[in-house]
Parts: structure tokens; sequence; C-alpha cells
């Protein structure tokens, strides 16, 4: 084969390659190159739950915060940045559910991949976010949940159960039918 010819199909191999990944994660220019999943719900069984991380940091209005200090709740991570579009068309659900399960689940949001605390003290006054949001700039605190149910799509939300164990996860977008209906399941230990 010439090598102009094997040039060309190696250029060809190279492109339908990146297209084809780039069609896997959903990621593209347009949208920051950030992976948006599609709404998918992972329920875990009871006897295969694992142990949450426990999380602690800063939140945007500098107080901190700790898992621990929600022991007996289910608690709602919900992974965010003010740059996703998908996280500011869920905002407004993600607060409804909020306030919706108050009395059996605490919110938290892991703000991420934002630079500094302006643009995410923005979207927390314009949605109205009354749950903690704590900044997680490099990931970090996101990254706690690799190896046990992973958060690898913005936004993504993950439920954990009164007694610590991961019990749900949707990536992206998520309505607020959605986070009530599991959130009721996990607190009737379902």
């Amino acid at each position: 084969m010439p090598r102009l010819a094997v040039r060309r199909l190696a250029v060809l191999c190279v492109t339908a390659v990146t297209l084809l990944l780039a069609a896997c994660t959903g990621s593209t220019a347009a949208d920051g190159g950030f992976v948006s999943g599609d709404g998918t719900i992972t329920r875990v069984p009871l006897d295969k739950r694992t142990a949450a991380p426990v999380i602690e940091g800063t939140t945007l209005d500098d107080k901190p915060w700790s898992s621990s200090s929600a022991s007996g709740r289910v608690l709602v991570y919900n992974v965010w940045g003010s740059w996703c579009p998908p996280c500011v068309k869920e905002a407004p659900a993600l607060v409804r559910a909020a306030q919706r399960t108050e009395k059996i689940a605490q919110f938290v949001g892991l703000n991420t991949r934002d630079l500094n605390t302006a643009q995410p003290r923005a979207f927390i006054r314009e949605f109205k976010v009354p749950y903690p949001n704590l900044f997680d700039p490099d990931g970090a605190l996101v990254l706690k949940f690799a190896g046990k149910l992973p958060l690898n799509a913005i936004p993504s939300t993950v439920i954990v159960a009164a007694d610590g164990r991961i019990a749900a996860r949707v990536l992206g977008e998520a309505t607020e039918a959605t986070l009530v209906g599991l959130i009721e399941d996990v607190a009737a230990g379902r």
C-alpha cells in the first residue's frame, strides 16, 4: 500500500475513534467538555450496599460541614457546577425535593470544577438553594465515591441511607419526582 494511502487510512481511523469516544461520553466542545449523564438510576439492593465515604469540607458560606453531623438521616449528595447547563436546569427540582423531604433527608451539594466561589455563590443565591454546598474545585470529595458507586457525570446525585450505606445514584439530571421517590424508598428501608 502506498505511503499516502496509509497516512489517509491512519487519519480516518483516528478521526473515527475520536468521534466514537465523544459519542460514548456525551461530551462535545459545545457543552464545555464535561460528561453529562442520561438520568440513569442505579438502586443498590440492601445486601449489596457499601459504606459511604466520610464527606467533610467548607461550605460556600465558609462554614465547616461533615457527614458525621447528619447521622440518622438520609443524605443526598448532588454534584454540580455553576458552568454546567444541566445543573442549572436541575436546580429548581433539587430545591423542591429538598423542601419536600426535609424531615427525612439532608441534601448537600458538592460544587466541582468551579475555580473560585463567586459563580457558585451566585448560583446558590439565584436558585435559593436552602442546603449546604461544599466547595470542591478539584473534585477530591467526588473522588471519594470512586470504587463504591462513582459519580462520573455532572450532575450526579447519590443517596445514602440513614445507616451510612450507599443506596442509589442518578447519573445526570434528576427530576423532583425521582428524587422524592428514591428518598422515601430509602428512608422506608427499601
